[in-house]
């Protein structure tokens, strides 16, 4: 997109939630819509916008924070009784041939993990939720 040095190109950097949203809407195709939430405490908040966006067929959500720098995507999420919450978490850092899910599972590549230990609660976040409309999208930072 020309927002990098040169040198970014190829390399192993990494962008986080806001850039992966900048250039689905540069290149096309998969939009991305951020949320931010300046406390994985109130993510809590979020839970039904997430199940609303997966019901509704929305793709995975990118997630970053700053406490809390591990990269992560969301697959889905299931809200039980009362404050109980989980969300499906996949490890955007696996690569190589694709193995079975129970593998992946038993490799804790992917898994179902509760809310309150799939974030850190004083860490902020960013959300990239991602879909395949054509509608026209909201800024980026909306």
């Amino acid at each position: 997109m020309g927002d990098k040095p040169p040198g970014f190109r190829g390399s192993r950097d990494w962008i986080g939630c806001v850039e992966a949203s900048l250039c689905l809407a540069h290149f096309g195709g998969t939009q991305g819509r951020l949320c931010h939430v300046p406390r994985g405490a109130g993510l809590h908040g979020e839970l039904e916008r997430l199940y609303s966006h997966f019901a509704g067929g929305g793709g995975p959500v990118m997630v970053g924070g700053d406490a809390d720098a591990r990269s992560k995507a969301l697959l889905g999420v299931c809200i039980g009784s009362g404050t109980e919450a989980y969300v499906l978490v996949l490890d955007p850092h696996y690569w190589g041939a694709p193995k079975s899910p129970s593998e992946l599972q038993a490799a804790g590549w992917v898994g179902w993990r509760e809310m309150n230990e799939a974030f850190d609660p004083n860490s902020f976040y960013n959300l990239c939720l991602t879909s395949h409309s054509s509608e026209p999208q909201q800024h980026p930072l909306d």
